[in-house]
């Protein structure tokens, strides 16, 4: 489809399948950003099988996929091939594991992450809908 604006060549508008790529490309990119401020993260532990960054790329999968349990997320984990590459995991824990890599973690740690991809949602719009009262966002986890 193409659009004239005044004077100017035509522009192309984007199809649905090229809006879906691009959304897509920015999902990406935000688990990118993620994975890689997860990796910053302090390890505590010594000699770690799972990279700290892949057991808390593991626990933003689990919430963003509303799994209902660590155990329904388990399950997931050993028959979607898909969840390592989707959120750039190398090794995902199983339930119990995890369960013992993020209590450990120091939640003030997770500021940084949080901070960066919450901005980003702001810069590109995307929290704008979320409005709800006196410029405050209307979010639920």
């Amino acid at each position: 489809m193409i659009t004239a604006y005044g004077n100017h060549e035509p522009r192309r508008q984007k199809t649905k399948r090229q809006n879906w790529n691009s959304q897509a490309s920015k999902s990406d990119a935000m688990l990118k950003r993620l994975h890689k401020d997860f990796s910053e993260v302090s390890d505590y532990r010594e000699d770690p099988e799972i990279p700290m960054a892949d057991a808390l790329m593991s626990g933003f999968a689990l919430f963003s996929l509303k799994d209902p349990s660590l155990l329904a997320f388990d399950e997931r984990r050993k028959t979607d091939s898909n969840l390592g590459n989707i959120y750039h995991i190398g090794k995902v824990p199983c339930d119990s594991q995890m369960r013992t890599i993020l209590d450990e973690v120091d939640p003030e740690e997770l500021r940084k992450p949080f901070r960066n991809i919450f901005w980003e949602l702001q810069r590109g719009k995307a929290l704008e809908r979320m409005v709800f009262f006196e410029g405050c966002y209307l979010l639920s986890a």
